[in-house]
C-alpha cells in the first residue's frame, strides 16, 4: 500500500509542478507524427519491406511509450541532480559515437549506427547532442573559472572534435547542427562578436580543407557540388521526388490512402515524411505542424524571458533552438533549400534514436520550466 502511495504521490507532485501547456504541446506533436505514421507511412514502408502492415506502426508506438518514460524520469529528478549527471551522460555516449567507426554498422553508404544485438540499433549521436548542450552551458555559466575566453576554447574544441567524427562518418547534417548549437549558446552567453566571427572562420578553414583533400570526406564534397548542379547532380533525384510528392499534393491533399508519387520517394517514414503527409493532407497539414512548433518554441522562450539563472537560460535556449533548426533543415531539404542531409522532423518521424533524442530535450525543457519549489 505504501508502495502505491509513494508512486501515486510522485506523479502528483510531478504533475502539479510541469508546465500542462507545454507538456501538452509535446504530446500533440508525438500524436501527430503516430498519426501519420498510422495512415500513410507505416503501410508505405511496409509494403516496401513486405512486413505485417503495421509493424512500423507499432514500433513507432512503443518509441514513444519509451519516449514518454523518458521525459517523465528527465522532468521528475531534482535540476541539481540532472546538471551533475549530464556531463557523465555526455561522455558515455561520446565513447558510443567514438566507437562507431569500430563496431557500427554501415546503412546507405554511411556508418552512423551500432548494433549491439541485445540492445536495439541506435544512433549514438541522437544521444551525444542534448548532453552536449547542457554540458557547454554548463561550461559557459561556471562561475568558477572567471576567463570568459578560455570558457569559449575549451567549448569550441570539444565541438570541434565531435564535429570532426561526425563528418568522417559523414554526416554533414549532424556536423552542422552540432556547431550551430555550439554558435547559439555563445551568442547567447554574450560573446564577443570579434571572437565569434574569428571561431566561424577557422571552422569554415578547417572544413574546407577537411573535404577538399581528406579522401574520407569527399562524399561530403561530391554531396554538395551535387546540390549545386541541378543537371547532372546524383543526389537531387530524392529531393526533386520530395517536391513533385508536395506539389501534388497541393492545398490540401489527394485524401488518406490516396497518395500515388509518395512511393518514389526514398525514407518516407523518417529524412522525406514531410513530403507524404504534404502530398495526401496537403500544404495546409504542413503549416498547421510548423504552427505547432512555433507554439512550443514561443511558450519556452516566455519561459526564458521570466527566469534568472543563466544555467537555465542557456540550456532552455539552446534545446529549444535545436529543435526548430532540425525541423527547418528537414523541410529545407525536403523542398530542396539544401542538400540531402539524412535528417528526422523532430517528433513526427520515426526512429527510435531520433525519438528518444527529442524526449530527452523534451524532459530536459519540462525540468526547467517547472514550477520552483522552495
Amino acid at each position: 500500500m505504501s508502495y502505491k502511495k509513494t508512486i501515486f504521490s510522485l506523479y502528483y507532485d510531478w504533475w502539479k509542478n510541469i508546465d500542462k501547456f507545454i507538456f501538452s504541446l509535446i504530446i500533440l506533436l508525438f500524436i501527430t507524427g503516430l498519426f501519420f505514421s498510422l495512415v500513410s507511412t507505416s503501410l508505405l514502408v511496409s509494403d516496401k519491406l513486405e512486413t505485417n502492415e503495421y509493424e512500423f506502426f507499432f514500433k513507432h508506438l512503443s518509441f514513444v511509450f519509451l519516449g514518454l518514460f523518458t521525459i517523465f524520469v528527465l522532468s521528475s529528478i531534482n535540476e541539481e541532480k540532472l546538471f551533475k549527471i549530464s556531463p557523465f551522460i555526455f561522455l558515455l555516449s561520446l565513447i558510443s559515437l567514438f566507437l562507431v567507426p569500430i563496431i557500427g554498422v554501415e546503412v546507405n553508404s554511411a556508418q552512423r549506427w551500432i548494433d549491439l544485438y541485445f540492445l536495439p540499433r541506435f544512433q549514438p549521436i541522437e544521444l551525444v547532442k542534448p548532453f552536449l548542450i547542457i554540458l557547454i552551458s554548463l561550461i559557459l555559466s561556471n562561475e568558477k573559472y572567471n576567463n570568459i575566453y578560455f570558457k569559449y576554447f575549451f567549448s569550441f574544441l570539444i565541438t570541434l572534435i565531435l564535429a570532426l567524427v561526425l563528418a568522417a562518418q559523414p554526416d554533414i547534417g549532424q556536423t552542422l547542427l552540432v556547431f550551430f548549437s555550439w554558435s547559439v549558446l555563445i551568442f547567447i552567453s554574450g560573446i564577443n562578436i570579434i571572437f565569434l566571427i574569428t571561431s566561424c572562420l577557422i571552422l569554415f578553414i578547417i572544413l574546407y580543407f577537411s573535404i577538399t583533400y581528406v579522401p574520407k570526406f569527399q562524399y561530403i564534397k561530391n554531396r554538395i557540388l551535387s546540390f549545386f548542379n541541378t543537371e547532372t547532380g546524383t543526389h537531387n533525384a530524392q529531393s526533386e521526388k520530395a517536391i513533385d510528392s508536395i506539389t501534388s499534393g497541393g492545398y490540401f491533399g489527394k485524401g488518406i490512402g490516396e497518395g500515388t508519387l509518395k512511393n518514389r520517394v526514398p525514407e518516407a517514414h523518417t529524412d522525406y515524411i514531410i513530403s507524404v503527409i504534404s502530398e495526401e493532407f496537403g500544404v495546409i497539414a504542413i503549416i498547421l505542424i510548423l504552427l505547432l512548433f512555433l507554439i512550443f518554441i514561443y511558450s519556452v522562450f516566455k519561459k526564458v524571458y521570466l527566469e534568472n539563472d543563466e544555467r537555465t537560460k542557456l540550456i532552455l535556449v539552446g534545446c529549444t533552438s535545436l529543435i526548430l533548426v532540425q525541423a527547418m533543415i528537414h523541410i529545407g531539404v525536403n523542398i530542396r533549400l539544401f542538400p540531402t542531409t539524412g535528417m528526422t522532423l523532430p517528433f513526427i518521424s520515426y526512429g527510435g534514436s531520433s525519438i528518444i533524442s527529442i524526449s530527452i530535450l523534451s524532459g530536459v525543457i519540462l525540468n526547467l520550466t517547472k514550477r520552483k519549489i522552495n
